[in-house]
């Protein structure tokens, strides 16, 4: 099972992102953990700097901005 984790303060950006990695693992028929950070420690910890930031199996896949569908797509079936 993939873990991803969306950080970022709650904004929208980071809803969107979130949503479009569920709906993604969803169609794809994979079983994913997904969990949203909003601690900031934890966020710049992980040296992302502009949010939203996606984290996959522990390291940052992207940052700063919602990503690409069929980037989301390549991260749940890759």
């Amino acid at each position: 099972m993939k873990t991803f984790k969306v950080l970022g303060g709650g904004c929208r950006n980071c809803e969107v992102t979130a949503d479009l990695i569920s709906q993604a693992a969803k169609e794809a028929g994979v079983e994913i953990q997904l969990d949203k950070v909003t601690d900031m420690a934890e966020i710049l910890g992980h040296g992302v700097m502009s949010t939203p930031g996606v984290v996959l199996d522990g390291k940052v896949v992207h940052a700063g901005g919602i990503p690409g569908p069929d980037q989301v797509r390549e991260w749940v079936k890759g």
